[in-house]
């Protein structure tokens, strides 16, 4: 449901803006990610009625797509090697467990690199993880629902890694390459990843962007104690609906009432949705 909840405001500000909708499969991480999987978020878009402008089913299945990104490996080593001409790029082995034994938890997406390979001179090679050093202060941007924020990536972070250990290239470093290649200039994701802006923002000027997408950060559909829906934690998927015969309409209506976008749930077609966001 927070899956249909993002696409509902994606399309929605989309369809408001008068603008195109390209969908991206983001498999970087080859550990977790699956054709099948691909094959199952294709269909429930379909059966909700979500049809991007870019970067459509058909290409997909025709074959590798430079919408995939398991497909993009040339072009990831490409703006690596451009990076490392701008940017102190360093290899590090460090693993997670290393990491938290410098402070925190280590399964915490917010805990903080302390630059402990930064001097080790170790050969960036295949095999090993691969850091950009963050220049320490502030970066301001804008959010189209939250305002002004402010954000000092090298505190919150230190280090951004930007390929691990066993060769996966990392969101922060995925997207950011995809979003300036594919001339993306609105970003529309779930909040619980506001605090990634900045580094990707920084990250984006290192690779040569003098001018970020604009981002809007929307509400995530939670469960009691601010905890939000998952399918690892046994919350119910799309497909466990569609065999229940929930409608489509149904399912879209009920993801925009628990987001904010309509005062109590009713049924919604996609179409419907840029007259909401207008109207909010």
């Amino acid at each position: 449901m927070g899956h249909v909840a993002n696409a509902a405001y994606v399309w929605g500000i989309a369809g408001a803006l008068d603008g195109r909708v390209l969908l991206r499969l983001e498999d970087h991480d080859r550990n977790r990610c699956w054709p099948e999987y691909e094959s199952a978020l294709l269909e429930d878009l379909d059966w909700l009625g979500f049809a991007p402008d870019r970067g459509t089913p058909a290409e997909f299945r025709a074959g590798p797509s430079t919408f995939r990104q398991s497909d993009c490996e040339e072009i990831y080593r490409a703006a690596l090697a451009r990076l490392s001409d701008k940017a102190p790029v360093y290899a590090c082995n460090c693993s997670r467990r290393d990491i938290g034994e410098d402070g925190g938890d280590a399964f915490n997406q917010e805990t903080r690199y302390s630059g402990r390979c930064r001097d080790g001179g170790l050969p960036l090679a295949d095999g090993i993880g691969v850091r950009v050093q963050l220049a320490p202060g502030p970066e301001r941007f804008g959010d189209g629902l939250l305002g002004e924020q402010v954000q000092d990536p090298s505190a919150q972070c230190g280090d951004l890694l930007l390929r691990d250990r066993v060769g996966n290239w990392t969101y922060h470093f995925a997207v950011v390459v995809d979003d300036a290649r594919q001339e993306i200039d609105l970003v529309i994701r779930g909040c619980d990843l506001l605090p990634s802006t900045g580094r990707q923002i920084q990250l984006a000027r290192l690779l040569g962007r003098a001018n970020p997408p604009l981002f809007v950060h929307h509400p995530l559909i939670c469960k009691s104690g601010g905890v939000k829906l998952s399918k690892a934690t046994g919350d119910t998927g799309i497909r466990e609906l569609r065999r229940q015969g929930v409608p489509p309409s149904a399912v879209l209506g009920q993801a925009a009432y628990l987001t904010g976008l309509l005062p109590r749930p009713r049924e919604l077609q996609p179409a419907d949705l840029a007259g909401l966001v207008a109207a909010g």
